[in-house]
């Protein structure tokens, strides 16, 4: 009976897979790969300092420091500090040490902006962090198809599914899935010299490239 029953239900997951075509009973996208777009959601960069008499401690400089490395890195509008709520004196100048400090490690003072929150104590941590963009990793494989039904020669279920899953997690910046990055301006002053040099007949290219193209040719030939 027991046999009966694995083989019954064998068959029924079989016949759920002859009928469904490869693409799926979902509408048809524009593109097999625009079923799976990369995409965005938000997130936070938060960490917490313990408030001290004495001032910032050692390992809160160095969390200083990685998180506006990383702040620098998202390219984030603001990095907000959030003092507790009260009117504590030693968390109010903690946070204003806090500032100081940040904008020691090359973050601008208009980026950086002061502002409480409600606490249950008024010497709660003080709050550092900043509104981040983390990219949507899909996750591929949880639905399948019947791949032999290719009669309508369409890409099947999960098509493109990996390949935007992987560019999801090795973006380094997610925000340049929203919008592409401003181009960094041109080098006139190059570019005056190279144009001087087209117009006397002289090479264009710099000394030490053509050094070292000739170089590595000589290395290449022996």
């Amino acid at each position: 009976m027991i046999r009966s029953v694995i083989v019954a239900a064998g068959a029924l997951i079989l016949t759920g897979c002859v009928g469904l075509p490869a693409e799926g009973l979902d509408a048809a996208p524009l593109t097999p790969t625009s079923r799976y777009s990369l995409q965005v959601e938000p997130g936070i960069e938060r960490i917490a300092l313990a408030v001290h008499e004495t001032g910032l401690s050692a390992n809160q400089t160095l969390a200083l420091q990685d998180i506006a490395g990383r702040f620098h890195a998202e390219g984030a509008p603001v990095l907000r500090i959030e003092a507790p709520s009260g009117d504590d004196p030693v968390a109010g100048e903690m946070a204003w040490r806090i500032k100081g400090a940040l904008e020691a490690t090359g973050v601008s003072s208009y980026q950086v902006q002061v502002v409480t929150y409600v606490a249950p104590d008024p010497r709660a941590p003080v709050l550092v962090g900043f509104d981040a963009v983390r990219a949507v990793v899909p996750r591929c494989g949880t639905n399948w198809t019947n791949l032999t039904r290719t009669g309508s020669n369409a890409g099947y279920g999960n098509f493109g599914c990996a390949v935007n899953a992987n560019l999801a997690a090795q973006i380094a910046n997610p925000r340049d899935i929203v919008q592409p990055r401003a181009m960094t301006p041109a080098d006139a002053g190059r570019r005056a010299v190279v144009l001087d040099h087209y117009r006397q007949g002289a090479p264009t290219a710099a000394e030490r490239e053509t050094l070292l193209t000739q170089a590595q040719i000589s290395t290449a030939v022996d």
